[in-house]
């Protein structure tokens, strides 16, 4: 998706992440459009993006949160749930023929985490609408509080089959601790709990992939489903791409729900902010090895960590606030010196300003050299990016700035010294 994320000049020092909000709705139809032909609920995925400052236009798109842990739990209560400030939203009308929720629904908030220690379950009742336990041990140390709290318990299951192109992100990868797998052990507990949740898809963008690996699922647990009142299918799902058949997953995901009386869930976390954000750097010095040599004000390690761990570069959105969408060369930086040196001597590798060899954004064919003081935008930089951000080296925090729907500009957040020496000590 290409995005108007850098047309104008901001004057905001960089390093600094820019969202868009008008790209943000433009996915947000798409989700709307997808629970409305299904009947399926769409909720946010905390663990992908949490940047609740523009939970405002999509609290009127979404059914609510799900979280990994007890501080994203309260998060998601505090900013996007029933009581939260932005349930006074206007969505009277309709955008694109997409009619959002009523801003009276009360916004379900789904807590899950791998493990939770013993002291933070009365906190998490306090705050959530369903409580998801990872294993059954799990569930049989805090179902009784759960159940005084009337609140609906679920169980995570692993199919041990799953989409994915990374073994890091693999739950099905050998030895898994994600989810109950063992079938008799799960029916032994069906009366402690109304649903579960299946997560096993990342970056998935092929419908045959996820029928294919929803029917294995049904094979193994359909009987399962059928004692159930819901099943949360995660996230990973690309299905807001431009060439998704999107009406044929709705109306699989139709059947599945009507086939054993279920109240499907999705959790889109990448799907929800893909396209709109970029982090937005500034080019401090260049040199020449064999190839051009770029340094900007950020880093991979500590603003794009992805990156890093999946081997990944980030394509630019533009330069110099010109959109130009230019994608990264597939190159590995972890290659030896002889492979690297065989691309094109007048490519550009782009480098991070910490002290890690490997600080690398990508190397790039770019249409001239760049120049100190050159600006440059990163695209991707929402989902398991924002969330990820650290000080390493001390380099400077990105500030946040907001493009809203009307194209005014807001600086949601600037982090200073004293934030970066408040978070050691």
């Amino acid at each position: 998706m290409t995005t108007s994320l850098a047309h104008q000049s901001i004057s905001v020092p960089t390093p600094y992440y820019l969202l868009d909000e008008a790209a943000i709705v433009a996915n947000m139809q798409i989700i709307a459009r997808l629970c409305e032909l299904s009947g399926a609920k769409a909720l946010l995925a905390l663990k992908c993006f949490a940047t609740w400052g523009v939970f405002e236009v999509m609290q009127p798109y979404l059914h609510g949160t799900t979280s990994s842990s007890l501080n994203e739990l309260r998060l998601g209560y505090e900013t996007f749930g029933h009581n939260s400030q932005h349930n006074n939203i206007d969505t009277t009308e309709t955008l694109d023929g997409i009619e959002p929720l009523k801003s009276a629904d009360k916004k379900e908030m789904h807590a899950y985490s791998v493990a939770y220690s013993a002291d933070e379950i009365p906190e998490v009742l306090q705050y959530a609408d369903k409580i998801i336990f990872n294993s059954i041990s799990q569930l049989t140390a805090f179902k009784e509080q759960a159940a005084a709290k009337n609140i609906p318990v679920g169980l995570r299951l692993n199919p041990k089959t799953s989409n994915s192109s990374f073994i890091i992100a693999d739950p099905a990868r050998p030895f898994s601790r994600l989810g109950e797998h063992d079938k008799d052990s799960i029916v032994a507990v069906l009366k402690d709990i109304t649903g579960v949740m299946i997560h096993n898809n990342c970056e998935n963008d092929s419908y045959q992939a996820f029928s294919d690996s929803l029917a294995d699922i049904e094979a193994k647990f359909g009987d399962i489903f059928q004692q159930l009142e819901w099943v949360s299918l995660g996230g990973g799902i690309h299905f807001i791409a431009p060439d998704y058949p999107l009406e044929q997953l709705a109306q699989r995901l139709k059947g599945f729900s009507e086939k054993y009386g279920l109240q499907v869930y999705l959790e889109p976390g990448e799907a929800s902010i893909h396209g709109a954000g970029t982090l937005v750097t500034s080019v401090l010095d260049t040199m020449y090895n064999q190839k051009n040599l770029a340094i900007v004000d950020s880093s991979i390690e500590a603003h794009m960590l992805d990156l890093l761990i999946y081997r990944e570069s980030a394509p630019i959105a533009a330069i110099n606030n010109q959109l130009i969408h230019i994608a990264a060369l597939d190159i590995d930086p972890t290659d030896n010196a002889q492979t690297m040196e065989q691309a094109a001597a007048d490519n550009t590798i782009i480098y991070g300003r910490s002290c890690l060899a490997g600080d690398i954004f990508g190397e790039y064919q770019l249409p001239a050299v760049l120049q100190i003081g050159d600006q440059l935008a990163f695209a991707n930089a929402a989902g398991y990016t924002m969330v990820k951000k650290n000080w390493f080296n001390g380099v400077n925090m990105p500030a946040i700035v907001i493009r809203r729907l009307d194209g005014t500009i807001d600086v949601q957040r600037e982090f200073d010294y004293q934030e970066y020496k408040a978070s050691l000590s």
